[in-house]
Formats: structure tokens, sequence, C-alpha cells
């Protein structure tokens, strides 16, 4: 699979949410999306990247944006790590790897001395009108949600 060229229109999507919703990237346009894609519901830097998020929501909102943040994990997962986390914007559960394989964050990774297949940290950025303005590749959790929003204002 090939990455997502930064300034084409950003790979579509429609994957179940928390709270037993759809979401479609379609469905939002008109709003700046931040796309994040993390390994695993209630592990410590997926737990703070999603607190990270949290923590400037209304900035990201003022504005009109979107927050989505994707894993494999199941819905059902994904209701318990939301509610216990108090986040306020939705998961989503992608367990074919359909938007992970669009968006090209399906990678080999060292786990115990075993090669495995599992999700690089990585967030995209796509504006009002569908097109991806930015990527951030095997992210580091330390301010990288101040460096979205950072992205989403200049915009």
């Amino acid at each position: 699979m090939t990455e997502p060229a930064i300034g084409a229109p950003a790979p579509a999507f429609s994957l179940p949410a928390s709270g037993g919703r759809t979401v479609s990237l379609g469905d939002l346009r008109g709003h700046p999306v931040v796309l994040y894609f993390y390994p695993k519901d209630s592990t410590p830097g997926c737990t703070q990247e999603g607190l990270d998020f949290q923590a400037l929501t209304s900035e990201f909102t003022a504005p009109g944006a979107v927050i989505l943040g994707v894993s494999r994990d199941s819905v059902t997962s994904h209701d318990r790590f939301r509610a216990k986390q108090g986040f306020t914007f939705d998961l989503l559960s992608d367990a074919d790897e359909t938007a992970c394989r669009a968006y090209d964050v399906i990678r080999e990774k060292n786990m115990y001395g075993r090669t495995v297949l599992g999700i690089e940290r990585s967030t995209f950025l796509i504006d009002a009108t569908g097109v991806l303005r930015a990527a951030w590749r095997k992210v580091k959790v330390k301010d990288h949600a101040r460096a979205v929003l950072g992205a989403l204002r200049a915009l």
C-alpha cells in the first residue's frame, strides 16, 4: 500500500464508532478532521495520547474540527476506554484494517523478539474539503497533540 499524498483527497472511510454509530469521512465535509491511529485501547502510550487530545478538545473544536481516534479494537472496547478516560471524541473500530491500510499505518513491529503486524502511531490532518493537509508518522506522544493543533490553526 502507498502512503496517501499531502494535497490529495484523503482516503474515504466508514467505520463503526463508539456509541453504536457509524462515522464516514464524507459526512464530515465542512469540518477539518484530526484522524489519529493508535495501537491499542487502555495501554499507557495510547491512553496518554487520547488524554492529550482530550485536554485540547475545546481548542480543536473552536474552529469546527472533529477529532477521531482509530484502532483495531472493538466498539465495546472503545466504549469502555472512552468512558474510563472521559473522552468526548469518537473512537472508531477498524477491526478489518480497511482504513489502516488505506492510510498505510500497518507496519511490522518487533514485540518480545517476534515480528508482528501492528498500527504505527500516526495522525492525519484533513481539511474541511476532504484534502489531506498534514501527516505525522512514528508519532512520539509527548507534545504531539499540541503540534497537530498548531497545524490546524495554520490551515
